[in-house]
C-alpha cells in the first residue's frame, strides 16, 4: 500500500493530521494537472493553477463532508471532479449580470491575436457531460480526467483501472458524443 494509499484511509478514518500529510504528497501532481487544464482555458482566465489546486484539495479534504478513497486514481479522479466544479462555477458566475454578464471586452489596440485554443463553452460543456454521465459514468469520469485534470490515456486508464485501449475507445466516443450533443445545443436559446 502505497503512502497516498495510507494517508487516504488514515482520513476516512477521521484521523485529522493525516490531511497534512496528504498535500505535500500530492501537490505538485495536482499543480501540474491545474497548469495544464487553465492552459487551454480562453484567454482572460483569471484563475491560477496555484487557487485552483488549494481550492480543489479544501473540497477534498473537508472534515464536514468526510469522503472516503480507496485509492490514488480515486483521489486524482475527486480533484480532476472538483477542479471541473470550481471551474464551471466560475463561469457560470462570469455570465451573471453582477459579473458582467454578456458584456464583452474591447481593447483599445487594433491588433488581432491569433490563439489556436478552441472556444470551448464551459456551461454547455457542463451540461453535456452531465448527460454522457447519466448514459455511461466510466466514459464520463474518462472526460472529467483527460480534460478538466489534463491527465494523459495513459494516466487516466490507470486512475480508471481499464485497459490503454480501452480507454482510446472511450475518448473516441465521448469526443465524438459530446461533440454532437454541444452542436445540437449550439442552435438553442439559454434559459
Amino acid at each position: 500500500m502505497s503512502n497516498v494509499t495510507q494517508i487516504l484511509s488514515a482520513i476516512d478514518r477521521g484521523e485529522t493530521h493525516a490531511a497534512e500529510q496528504l498535500l505535500p504528497l500530492v501537490y505538485d501532481e495536482l499543480r501540474l494537472l491545474a497548469a495544464k487544464k487553465i492552459s487551454r482555458e480562453l484567454p482572460g482566465q483569471t484563475l491560477e493553477a496555484t487557487a485552483l489546486v488549494h481550492e480543489a484539495y479544501l473540497r477534498l479534504v473537508d472534515q464536514k463532508c468526510p469522503q472516503a478513497w480507496n485509492s490514488r486514481g480515486h483521489f486524482l479522479s475527486a480533484a480532476a471532479e472538483a477542479m471541473r466544479r470550481i471551474l464551471v462555477e466560475r463561469a457560470r458566475h462570469k455570465k451573471t449580470i453582477k459579473a458582467g454578464g454578456d458584456r464583452q471586452r474591447v481593447e483599445l489596440v487594433d491588433v488581432a491575436l491569433s490563439t489556436a485554443r478552441p472556444d470551448i463553452d464551459l456551461l454547455a460543456l457542463n451540461e453535456a457531460l452531465d448527460k454522457l454521465e447519466r448514459k455511461d459514468a466510466r466514459v464520463a469520469s474518462l472526460v472529467k480526467l483527460r480534460f478538466f485534470a489534463g491527465l494523459t490515456i495513459e494516466a487516466a486508464a490507470e486512475a480508471l483501472n481499464i485497459a490503454t485501449s480501452t480507454a482510446d475507445s472511450d475518448w473516441a466516443y465521448a469526443r465524438s458524443w459530446l461533440r454532437l450533443e454541444m452542436e445540437g445545443n449550439a442552435g438553442q436559446a439559454p434559459r
